[in-house]
C-alpha cells in the first residue's frame, strides 16, 4: 500500500512537472496533477485485474481523455492542457530507454522485447484517447445537430 500511494505522489509531482513546463495556467496546475495521479491510479488498479499492459493502459488513457474533456468544460480550457499531464505518468520512458540501449549495443532479442513493450503502451495511450474523442465528437455532432433542428422550425 506504501508503494502505491508513493507512485500516486510521483504521479502527481510528474504531471504537475509537465503542467509547469508546458506553461500551463497556474489556476489549472492542481486540476492537471490530479489528473496525472488519478490516471496513473487508474492503471494500477487496472493491471491488478488484468495482468495486461495495453488493456490497462487503454483504460487509463480513455479515463484521462474523459477527466480532460469534463475539466476543460468546468474550466473553459482546450481539453489537451489536462490530457497532456493526465496521460505523462504512462509515457514508457524506461522500456523505451532499454529498447535504445539494446538497439546501441545491436541486442537483437532485447531489442524485440522491450520494443514490443514499448509499442504497446504507445498504441494503448492513443488508442484509449482515440476512442473517447471520437464518441465525443460523434456527441458534439449530435447536439449540434439537434440544436439546429429544434431552433429551425
Amino acid at each position: 500500500m506504501k508503494e502505491v500511494i508513493l507512485q500516486l505522489a510521483m504521479a502527481f509531482m510528474g504531471s504537475l512537472g509537465f503542467s509547469m513546463i508546458f506553461r500551463l495556467r497556474r489556476s489549472l496546475w492542481m486540476a492537471g496533477s490530479l489528473g496525472g495521479a488519478l490516471c496513473w491510479g487508474c492503471y494500477l488498479l487496472m493491471f491488478d485485474v488484468t495482468q495486461h499492459i495495453f488493456a490497462s493502459g487503454l483504460v487509463a488513457s480513455a479515463f484521462a481523455a474523459v477527466y480532460a474533456e469534463i475539466f476543460a468544460r468546468k474550466k473553459m480550457a482546450p481539453t489537451l492542457l489536462f490530457v497532456i499531464p493526465s496521460v505523462v505518468p504512462l509515457i514508457p520512458g524506461s522500456s523505451l530507454y532499454y529498447t535504445m540501449s539494446a538497439a546501441v549495443s545491436g541486442n537483437t532479442r532485447e531489442i524485440s522485447e522491450y520494443g514490443s513493450l514499448t509499442l504497446q503502451y504507445a498504441l494503448s495511450i492513443a488508442a484509449g484517447i482515440s476512442i473517447v474523442w471520437t464518441f465525443c465528437s460523434i456527441w458534439r455532432r449530435y447536439q449540434t445537430m439537434n440544436y439546429i433542428k429544434k431552433h429551425s422550425d
